[in-house]
């Protein structure tokens, strides 16, 4: 018996997956679509599946189906270039062992592939379910996909979690995603934000009121824990909220009761509890100003969300979403970046994170001239930090002024990359030349290395150390800027960290 199935129509796939095995002593059996498998499952039983989750014909979802329904105990490992939400919950919902996100680490894939097979009857049987909707959640970036396999695994769970991340990285989208793929979801997703209601109405706002229980309560009001009955209640900004209403909050998440306001008839809640926040609460916990007991009664589960700044790699997938949806909103064409654009946008720190890049989506589709953008169609925050393209013709922003051992060097608005280097030679050897101590001593060849670091060093920093994109902003050869590296002594690392 061949331990492991490999099922991919992409033949290099297959070709790496095959060699990363056979050097880890697995032998495997390729095939190239799910028919196949299908047919040869009738003679034979892997110990171990790992298939793409899109091809053609029968899909990786469906021979997954198949397989669970005959052989509920095989590990089945779910491969996909398409690392979105759907992808990942659909796998872990209709059993999957794990998920894996192409592009993958040879490494990586092989040691999951070996821990499958040494724990061949450790995944258990899910209900098969179709995507679902992934509301936008799409990445790349190793962060996200440990989200959405956490998700994915959740799927089946009520559990408390607990989702921390910076404003505008997307927590009531992760809140949301839990629901829906819950066994909850056909009941109700209640959202409060604790920071964006006066602490005055936010106890009636969670537990509702009766009638006359304050002046202006003139009628009977069901809080929020009511209305998300069966269902999840996402309580925003958890981290905001006052003292004194933690303690009502940790009464019902420990025995499921709540009073209303004003109220002596207990009332069950069934609820589903998700909090978020942006703050450090273990520091507020120490601090005094947020109960330890609900802090570790909420996190049971805590879900990370990264920056983007953390994420860089996901920016054009996200910029492409967020400008096809505005285009469909508005009823227009979809806008599209310039290189150079968008690598404006990966160097942007992006302190609002998705909600701004969504923003920014929707400025662009409203204000840029055409439909495709260049570096300076762009708001001017983005266009600060932005280098020229070789050949564009684009003017360099003023930057701060260069040091070198004489002082600093105008840097000149109005100048391209080329015109500012013979300036800035020209300047530094008329200062040298005419200061006595210095004269005679100091070769232009000298200021010629000094501003050669000076401008490979900047462009590098610029690309975060990638050569070649410092080569096409130079305009110098990739062999070229090898060379000047290594003659001038630049260390790329220290210029990156």
């Amino acid at each position: 018996m061949t331990p492991v199935w490999i099922v991919d129509d992409d033949a290099s796939i297959r070709w790496v997956l095959e060699r990363a095995l056979q050097r880890a002593q697995l032998p495997c059996r390729l095939f190239n679509s799910a028919h196949e498998v299908m047919r040869a499952l009738q003679s034979e039983t892997p110990q171990v599946l790992v298939s793409d989750i899109r091809m053609p014909g029968d899909s990786g979802l469906q021979l997954l189906e198949h397989v669970k329904a005959r052989l509920p105990q095989m590990p089945v490992i779910i491969m996909t270039a398409h690392s979105d939400l759907d992808s990942a919950v659909s796998a872990f919902q209709g059993g999957a062992f794990d998920y894996l996100a192409k592009p993958f680490d040879v490494h990586e894939a092989t040691a999951l592939i070996q821990r499958a097979v040494n724990e061949s009857a450790g995944s258990q049987p899910g209900d098969s379910a179709g995507a679902q909707p992934s509301m936008g959640m799409l990445g790349q970036a190793p962060a996200m996909q440990e989200l959405f396999r956490a998700i994915g695994r959740l799927s089946q769970s009520t559990v408390t979690v607990l989702v921390t991340g910076e404003s505008g990285t997307g927590k009531e989208l992760v809140a949301r995603a839990l629901h829906t793929h819950s066994p909850r979801a056909n009941k109700a997703f209640v959202a409060l934000n604790a920071a964006a209601i006066p602490k005055d109405l936010l106890e009636s706002e969670l537990f509702g009121h009766e009638r006359g229980a304050f002046t202006g309560a003139q009628t009977q009001r069901q809080g929020r824990f009511e209305q998300a009955e069966g269902g999840t209640l996402f309580l925003d900004e958890i981290g905001d909220m006052p003292f004194d209403l933690q303690t009502r909050l940790l009464r019902v998440l420990s025995d499921g009761h709540f009073y209303r306001v004003g109220g002596h008839q207990p009332l069950k809640a069934d609820v589903r509890v998700i909090a978020a926040t942006h703050q450090d609460l273990e520091k507020r916990v120490a601090e005094g100003l947020f109960r330890e007991d609900l802090f570790h009664r909420l996190n049971v589960i805590r879900l990370r969300l990264p920056p983007l700044r953390e994420r860089t790699e996901d920016i054009e997938g996200l910029t492409r979403h967020f400008l096809e949806r505005a285009a469909r909103q508005m009823k227009s064409e979809v806008r599209r970046l310039s290189p150079a654009a968008m690598q404006a946008l990966r160097d942007y720190p992006f302190p609002g994170n998705i909600r701004q890049l969504e923003n920014l989506c929707q400025w662009i589709s409203v204000m840029a001239p055409g439909q495709s953008v260049e570096v300076n169609d762009l708001p001017p925050e983005f266009r600060a930090g932005a280098l020229p393209s070789v050949g564009s013709g684009e003017i360099v922003p003023a930057s701060p002024p260069v040091s070198h051992p004489l002082g600093p060097v105008t840097a000149l608005p109005e100048m391209s990359w080329s015109e500012r280097l013979n300036q800035a030679l020209d300047e530094a050897f008329m200062q040298a030349t005419a200061n006595p101590a210095l004269a005679g001593a100091v070769e232009m060849s000298h200021w010629q290395d000094v501003f050669e670091r000076t401008v490979y060093e900047a462009a590098l920093r610029h690309t975060r150390g990638r050569r070649i994109e410092a080569a096409v902003l130079l305009g110098v050869g990739r062999n070229t800027i090898t060379r000047k590296i290594a003659s001038l002594g630049l260390s790329v690392k220290d210029l990156v960290d």
